[in-house]
């Protein structure tokens, strides 16, 4: 993608959704045969694609292997995160949230006794978007085998492996 002002993330875990920015940077669900940018995170958890973190540590993701807190279910923590968007800016009395939830007392009580918990769960389904790899897309694109290659090839007394890589390159660059 030379010269790209749009990405497109393939992972399927709910995880990856937190990566989604406004139409810049979508999410493509293989399952359901949709591209959910910003707006359709949203429509789909109830929640803002920086709010996805914060959603599993207190839903959980069996795929990831951490629970959650008991009794934070999707419905509820979609209504108190769109809320308050993140952990630390739910209040731990229920009186002081300004939404209504069923079962606020309970679910205030589980988040008070569990919050360092739910901020490492938070943290675990957080990905890390900071490192740069490379300075531009332009450096992703494949530009033929490397030597490196040729002499994997020549240990596995492979040539045809290397001739085709070469062929595909060449048929690329004309």
């Amino acid at each position: 993608m030379p010269g790209s002002s749009r990405s497109l993330s393939v992972r399927r875990t709910k995880t990856s959704r937190s990566v989604v920015v406004g139409r810049r940077i979508v999410q493509f669900d293989r399952r359901a045969g949709v591209i959910r940018d910003a707006d359709g995170v949203v429509t789909k958890f109830g929640v803002p694609p920086e709010s996805i973190p914060d959603y599993l540590a207190l839903v959980g993701d069996a795929a990831d292997g951490f629970p959650g807190l008991r009794g934070w279910g999707a419905k509820s923590t979609a209504v108190v995160l769109a809320r308050y968007g993140h952990l630390e800016a739910i209040p731990d009395d229920p009186l002081a949230w300004d939404i209504t939830v069923r079962s606020a007392s309970r679910l205030a009580k589980e988040l008070a006794a569990h919050r360092d918990l739910a901020a490492q769960f938070r943290d675990l389904a957080t990905l890390r978007t900071t490192p740069e790899l490379f300075e531009s897309v332009d450096e992703l694109c494949w530009r033929g085998p490397r030597p490196t290659f040729f002499d994997l090839c020549a240990r596995l007394n492979a040539p045809a492996y290397f001739r085709r890589a070469q062929q595909l390159a060449d048929s690329r660059a004309s």
